[in-house]
């Protein structure tokens, strides 16, 4: 089950069954999920053996690999004899004039014996469910052309058909292959610490918090965090990233990352179905087998042509003797020939492969597409918002400034707001912690209570019986301690480009904290891509207006949104929509979730051992790489044009060889080699997306997913 042609047959097998709710398929894997309220899946079992597709049950969750295919041994041999006896039929009949002779018989039935059985029985089988497939059309074409006498072109058309699906059958596990060496990247073992030894055992057997050890020139086994130790890794499989990366104590390890140098301990986060890189092969899995709008609509056409030509094929046959005369063999002939080539497989295949490839290529840049829907809809987009810390700024700001208003000591207040934004994990809160125990190295923070959150504006706690707020200037507006001292010590800090933090007691502010973030050396150039794709970038930042347009106006970004709460970044997606048309939205996936959720595609950026991310956003940048924005709309609109050629190609191999029938210089064979060949060209046209290179990433060459 690789080909709509079988899709079309199941369904119209098991959609009619009592209890049946929904089919998924996917193709690529040959894998049918059925919905079913049965008490027993034997009836449906039982249906698909009617069908000569006897199913063969899986294990919950995601397969590991595709499933295996190629010709066999015995199969190859038994082609090469069939396209033999096919030619010498052919040869005999040219040579004596004569399609029927005894010798042309046996070298015909011989050709069909060992090249057309398999189509011969699946055209018996869509004959048994009344389904116009391309085998029913194959088997009906060398059957007719039998019945008025072509035996050398029966047998022609049979072995071409055979050919043609081999060498699709081929073109297709490529495809294949490429999704399941995302799964193949984890090894099968890992160093696990049983007591004071070390010992090889099977990653499926390895549960959380089990203590692992991996050595230069090893893959991580399973996703966890450094516990002791530090190495080089080389995570280019999973993010896309072109240089390794060092990691420490705390940091994250993603399963089927590389150790380049060093060696590290760690603690293992996940188990090994809920890795990172077992979730992005999952999330292609479930986005290879939704249907892309350009692959509904041609479902659709199919729906309609198919039916409508073969009945033209039939009127032709009965028909053309009685309007035009002729002989009813040769009009019969020619309806064979329209039947061939009114097969819409070209048409069929001309989607799937492409979205596939193009789904499987993002992937490995670092680039996680949910669906069709959405590699097809980033071409569309006309304007961009950014998010800007974690997205244009590294996301990790530093303390820069800290003084008081009140007399207290410095350091007295740093420790308080470290105290206070130590159950934060905000990167402006991270960086006060940071501020703090870079100065006191040795030193503990103070127990909080009370500790609450103040959404969008800061946090609050009581720390050694005194009630503190500590937040943005948004806070301390809303607490009534906006002062002119305080406004001038803030319009300091925000002209320079930095973000500022009060913090307030209940009698005013005491302190003012300065945190100033970096631009990411990649953002100027992501900004400059978008524009030359004419895709608008807009900035929209909860920081204060001229923090967000300092930053603007280094990286040439015209339309900066400062001040804005969750709901405001909401609020202005809806305006650009209404400006732009189609608008994306680009953020952490958690944060900024009714952006994300209100635009057109949402896209997370940093969502490597995210799991909110990965399933939540539309789209998943797996590093912090802004430049993979415009990546994905480059690979979108590659996709689309793809898709266009290949519906084309379809289509005008399809009116030139029906012009051609119905002027009488088609052939069988010739009609032939117009379907498969047409299905082949649309299938290696699409192929061509797993060579695409963005222009702002690049292609990893850890992961053999050719």
């Amino acid at each position: 089950m690789d080909c709509p042609v079988e899709e079309q047959l199941i369904r119209k097998k098991l959609e009619p069954m009592a209890g049946i709710a929904q089919l998924d398929f996917n193709l690529l894997n040959r894998e049918l999920t059925v919905y079913h309220r049965l008490n027993d899946p034997q009836p449906i079992a039982a249906a698909l053996d009617a069908i000569n597709m006897a199913p063969r049950l899986m294990e919950a969750g995601p397969s590991p690999s595709a499933a295996p295919s190629g010709m066999s041994p015995l199969r190859k041999s038994l082609l090469a004899i069939g396209g033999a006896t096919a030619l010498a039929a052919e040869a005999v009949s040219w040579a004596t004039g004569d399609d029927t002779s005894r010798l042309v018989l046996a070298l015909t039935v011989s050709s069909i014996l060992c090249a057309g059985l398999p189509t011969l029985k699946k055209g018996w089988i869509a004959l048994r469910n009344l389904t116009l497939n391309i085998y029913f059309l194959m088997s009906l074409a060398a059957t007719g052309a039998i019945i008025i006498g072509k035996w050398p072109e029966a047998a022609m058309v049979i072995f071409l058909f055979a050919v043609a699906e081999a060498v699709e059958g081929l073109s297709l596990e490529r495809v294949r292959r490429a999704i399941a060496s995302l799964s193949a990247l984890v090894p099968d073992t890992a160093e696990i610490k049983v007591g004071s030894d070390w010992r090889e055992q099977p990653v499926a057997g390895v549960s959380i918090g089990s203590r692992i050890r991996i050595r230069t020139g090893s893959r991580v086994p399973l996703d966890a965090r450094v516990e002791s130790g530090r190495a080089s890794l080389d995570q280019a499989t999973i993010t896309g990233e072109s240089l390794p990366v060092d990691k420490q104590v705390g940091d994250a390890l993603f399963a089927g990352s590389i150790v380049t140098d060093g060696v590290v301990e760690a603690t293992v986060t996940a188990v090994a179905g809920d890795s990172t890189v077992a979730r992005i092969a999952a999330a292609i899995q479930t986005a290879q087998a939704q249907r892309a709008p350009t692959q509904r609509f041609v479902d659709r056409f199919a729906h309609y042509y198919t039916p409508a030509v073969v009945a033209f094929a039939g009127a032709l046959a009965l028909l053309g003797p009685l309007l035009f005369g002729g002989a009813w063999a040769d009009w019969l002939y020619e309806a064979l020939v329209i039947l061939v080539i009114a097969c819409p497989c070209a048409l069929v295949l001309s989607t799937p492969v492409t979205v596939v490839s193009g789904l499987t290529v993002a992937a490995k840049h670092g680039i996680l597409v949910k669906g069709g829907v959405y590699l097809e809809g980033g071409r569309m987009l006309k304007a961009v918002a950014l998010d800007k810390t974690g997205t244009l700024t590294g996301g990790k700001p530093a303390l820069t400034d800290a003084f008081t208003l009140d007399g207290t000591p410095v350091a007295r207040a740093l420790l308080i707001a470290a105290s206070l934004d130590d159950h934060s994990t905000h990167p402006v809160a991270r960086a006060l912690v940071d501020g703090w125990r870079k100065q006191q190295p040795k030193a503990g923070l103070l127990p909080v209570e009370h500790f609450g959150v103040l959404n969008g504006h800061g946090v609050k706690g009581t720390v050694d019986g005194q009630s503190w707020h500590l937040g943005n200037h948004r806070l301390v507006d809303e607490l009534g301690w906006y002062t002119p001292e305080v406004a001038a010590r803030l319009a300091v800090l925000e002209n320079a480009g930095k973000t500022a933090v009060i913090l307030c007691t209940d009698s005013g502010p005491a302190a003012i904290f300065g945190v100033a973030d970096t631009i990411r050396p990649e953002s100027l150039p992501a900004v400059a891509m978008l524009r030359a794709l004419q895709v608008e970038p807009v900035m929209l930042t909860g920081d204060n207006a001229a923090t967000a347009q300092a930053i603007a106006d280094h990286l040439g970004i015209r339309d900066a949104r400062g001040n804005l709460m969750p709901e405001g970044k909401q609020a202005a997606i809806a305006e650009l929509k209404g400006r732009y048309g189609t608008v994306g939205m680009v953020g952490d996936g958690i944060n900024d979730a009714p952006a994300l959720a209100r635009a057109d595609i949402g896209i997370a950026m940093g969502a490597a051992g995210t799991a909110v991310a990965l399933e939540t956003a539309d789209v998943a940048i797996m590093d912090d790489d802004p430049r993979k924005i415009a990546d994905f709309i480059g690979l979108s609109r590659h996709c689309a044009a793809i898709l266009k050629q290949n519906i084309s190609l379809a289509l005008g191999i399809k009116a030139l060889f029906l012009s051609l029938a119905l002027t009488g210089h088609a052939t069988l064979w010739m009609a032939v080699f117009a379907d498969m060949g047409g299905s082949l060209l649309v299938v290696f046209n699409g192929l061509r997306l797993l060579g695409y290179a963005p222009r702002g990433g690049y292609m990893p060459d850890t992961a053999d997913l050719s």
